[in-house]
């Protein structure tokens, strides 16, 4: 039996395979169809590149994030003496608000208007640091491009990553580093940035563990580096990470437990029940599957939530 295709064969699945890379081009940067087949035509259908050539030729950039606009998957663990604050504008210059939320990028589904969602948190919530996990290039891309008033840190360069956004007024970047994790199967790491932030320094970290029931053991490896790292912090440092750790409680006491000095936010403010779970399938529709507060739990205009991980808000008091 012969398997070769016929030219009209070949033709309609090119022009199928052609449509499909349209339309998830016009989604990502919420143009029309005719602009998407244009950028891709002159970029020999090479969705990368085509994305490179539309956000380099688009010079005008739009702040959309300035200071002028008003499984426990997402732990928050801080080496500090911090005191959260209430939520709001800063009160003064020692209270640093955080934001960190897996924003599933690999989901291509209506992404231009979920990148626009957090970008309308950001504006709400003008969080001196953002962590995100789930991050693919296009999606760094639209926020490099909307949220200039942060510098934006990214965890890898192709695939999916984590990244770290700072207040470009409020937070200076010292130095970052990218901590590999040896035995990962999911390309998963730790990034890391030192920052000062109003002539205090700041050890900032935030990692993706591994995902699923079955990688328990590499899930509490992967969170035992976290806390090595944290204790090897200088006693003058304070040190805040967050990110999606997949952690169950179960792995947490296997490990040990947090050590003296490292507090769980979430069981340090008393363990609300109500901002407990950041990835819930009941209420959140994405898949089918406070102080701290859950952010995303409005839907878009599109009929989805920015992601189908709900992100976490929350303020520190950061020591002298």
């Amino acid at each position: 039996m012969d398997d070769t295709k016929s030219p009209l064969q070949t033709e309609i699945g090119l022009e199928e395979s052609r449509t499909r890379l349209c339309d998830e081009f016009a989604s990502i940067t919420s143009s029309e169809s005719a602009v998407a087949q244009c950028y891709l035509a002159e970029n020999d259908w090479d969705m990368e590149r085509a994305l490179n050539s539309f956000f380099e030729a688009d010079t005008k950039l739009i702040d959309l994030t300035g200071d002028e606009s008003a499984c426990s998957s997402s732990t928050i663990v801080s080496e500090s003496k911090e005191a959260p604050c209430a939520h709001g504008e800063k009160e003064d210059d020692g209270k640093l608000s955080l934001l960190t939320w897996n924003v599933d990028g690999l989901d291509t589904g209506n992404l231009g208007e979920r990148a626009r969602g957090l970008c309308s948190y950001l504006v709400l919530y003008t969080p001196d640091v953002v962590f995100l996990q789930e991050l693919i290039p296009s999606y760094v891309q639209y926020l490099k491009k909307r949220a200039v008033s942060y510098t934006i840190i990214e965890g890898n360069e192709d695939g999916y990553f984590t990244g770290i956004m700072l207040k470009k007024s409020r937070v200076k970047l010292l130095k970052s580093e990218i901590v590999n994790y040896p035995t990962t199967g999911m390309m998963r790491n730790l990034l890391i940035a030192q920052v000062s932030f109003f002539g205090r320094e700041v050890c900032l970290m935030t990692s993706h563990f591994e995902s699923c029931k079955a990688h328990a053991q590499e899930r509490m490896t992967q969170f035992k580096m976290v806390l090595k790292r944290m204790r090897e912090a200088p006693d003058n440092v304070t040190v805040l990470f967050g990110g999606d750790t997949n952690l169950r409680d179960t792995e947490v006491a296997k490990v040990g437990g947090l050590p003296t000095g490292i507090y769980d936010i979430w069981e340090h403010l008393g363990r609300r029940e109500h901002c407990r779970y950041t990835w819930d399938t009941k209420a959140n529709s994405n898949k089918d599957e406070k102080f701290m507060n859950l952010v995303g739990l409005e839907k878009l205009d599109c009929g989805r939530y920015t992601s189908d991980h709900w992100g976490i808000y929350c303020s520190f008091t950061v020591g002298s």
